[in-house]
């Protein structure tokens, strides 16, 4: 070990594809920037990954390296994140370990979210070290959004470009694969690797459980804000593709010519379709319009239709949401604070059509802007939640909880809205600029302890039962358990929102985000 500047010790390791040089920083190790395939750049582009080529000499793994081609959102200022170096070679990711070791320690694989258009492994807030701090592995992975990564030209190209739409999934699975192959190097246990996200992660989460080609490549699953009832068809990914084209202005006989289109080109032509798409969806792409294809092939099938035909039989799994969630897309837009009952009940209707009365009653209660709200936190989050642990819990150990902190940003508007579990998973709810949207003080530390311990707990154990939340019990349909985080000490409430959530019998075509 050498000495770094800023006094930090510079270690040296080698992997399979060559050696590295990451840092020391306290009790923990940190190696960034590991490149898990082949850039994804020229011949390429819009292909499935391939693996990294060996290197000689020792890489740098001190730095992040950049994260796919993104626009900036006010979502992302919101979370204490900013853009960095931005490149279609993207394909890296990050291990923080206690130490490079034969321990077998589990592994934590973290899949960020962003609507699969933006976010990376390198936001200050999926610092690993204080999970890793707790005797586990932690691993973050950058995997192609948008455009790049979920774009279905093989159809809308009439195959002279092979993406199938899925490219950004396939990508996860090479990381996995990395892990497979590499992670006992950094003191990890490859036969007990757990993938955990939250939303588009999380959906990610459910894609993997639903793919052979992931099998035997993670053994428990984490999914936060983000569940099964995901994924595209081919004709509706392939029309997402074709609208693409548009906006970038190249007709149906010149699609030769995205092989040179720009990054910055497909990121304009992105920002100007979900402008659109906010002032109406004529074109029925929908809101998250960048999603993974049913391809056939990797995503045989929607993921929720697979995890109950048993695709991941016998995988534990911890899933949740946040007991607000939609708010973090409402709090801020007067029109829908201001919504009156007419305008209410009319978007009920385009939902439900003629079991419209059926969720009417079930969301009677509160101010007509607390009601779409805990509609649409249904709808997207909470009863897919529910739906994919009935599915699972067939076969395997699965365990539900609701997480309820509130932000106390715009005077509380925000509540326990999307995202703001975050900073309590990673321990990091107080990094710059994001501890006004998660809180700070004692309670707040206190919450991140009883998150991170549940975490690594169920990581180890199969069972996030631990010594600050106490014991959680399983869910199944009987009792419905459901660990409740962030209103006071941690505890289990019985069927929560039971009325809610059998609203939604009938509407299991309407689940899941637009």
């Amino acid at each position: 070990m050498d000495r770094a500047s800023g006094g930090l010790e510079t270690v040296t390791i080698e992997t399979a594809d060559g050696w590295l040089a990451g840092q020391r920083g306290g009790d923990v190790l940190a190696f960034k920037a590991i490149p898990f395939a082949a850039p994804p750049v020229g011949p390429l582009r819009w292909r499935m990954p391939e693996p990294p080529e060996p290197w000689t000499g020792v890489r740098d793994a001190t730095h992040f390296g950049p994260m796919s081609p993104q626009a900036p959102t006010q979502i992302e200022a919101l979370l204490g994140g900013s853009l960095g170096a931005q490149s279609e070679d993207c394909l890296y990711l990050n291990v923080w370990t206690p130490g490079c070791d034969n321990a077998k320690r589990p592994v934590m694989v973290w899949i960020h979210g962003g609507a699969f258009v933006i976010g990376s492994a390198s936001q200050g807030l999926y610092n690993g070290k204080h999970l890793a701090a707790r005797d586990c592995v932690v691993v973050t992975i950058n995997y192609r959004l948008g455009a790049l990564g979920f774009l279905n030209l093989r159809d809308a190209t009439d195959g002279k470009f092979p993406a199938t739409g899925s490219e950004g999934i396939a990508d996860q699975v090479m990381a996995l694969n990395w892990v497979k192959r590499n992670i006992a190097l950094f003191g990890g246990d490859p036969d007990n690797v757990t993938v955990f996200g939250e939303s588009a992660g999380g959906m990610s989460v459910a894609c993997l459980l639903a793919m052979p080609a992931a099998r035997g490549l993670f053994h428990k699953g984490i999914m936060q804000s983000g569940s099964a009832h995901i994924g595209h068809t081919r004709e509706r990914s392939a029309r997402v593709a074709q609208v693409v084209m548009q906006k970038l202005g190249i007709a149906a006989g010149e699609v030769d010519k995205l092989a040179d289109v720009t990054p910055a080109e497909l990121i304009e032509a992105q920002v100007a379709m979900f402008a659109e798409t906010h002032e109406g969806d004529a074109k029925r792409l929908g809101e998250v319009m960048f999603q993974p294809t049913i391809d056939g092939s990797l995503i045989a099938a929607p993921p929720i239709d697979s995890i109950r035909a048993g695709s991941g039989a016998g995988i534990p799994v911890l899933a949740g949401t946040t007991k607000e969630e939609w708010k973090l897309f409402s709090a801020a837009n007067p029109r829908l604070r201001l919504m009156s009952r007419s305008k209410f009940e009319d978007r009920i209707r385009r939902i439900a059509k003629e079991d419209a009365p059926i969720l009417l009653a079930a969301y009677a209660e509160g101010t007509t802007f607390d009601r779409f709200n805990a509609v649409m936190t249904d709808k997207v989050f909470a009863v897919p939640t529910s739906r994919m642990l009935e599915a699972q819990g067939a076969s395997a150990p699965v365990y539900q909880y609701r997480f309820d902190w509130r932000s106390r940003l715009l005077g509380g508007l925000l509540g326990s809205c999307h995202a703001i579990d975050l900073g309590f998973t990673f321990g990091t709810h107080n990094v710059k600029l994001a501890g006004a949207f998660f809180g700070s003080g004692a309670t707040a530390a206190e919450l991140a302890t009883a998150v991170m311990d549940s975490w690594v707990a169920f990581a180890r154990t199969c069972n996030p039962s631990c010594h600050t939340v106490g014991e959680w019990p399983r869910y199944n349909t009987d009792t419905r358990a459901t660990m409740i985080l962030g209103d006071g000490n941690p505890h289990v409430a019985e069927r929560p929102n039971e009325a809610r959530r059998a609203a939604w019998d009938n509407l299991e075509h309407r689940l899941g985000p637009a």
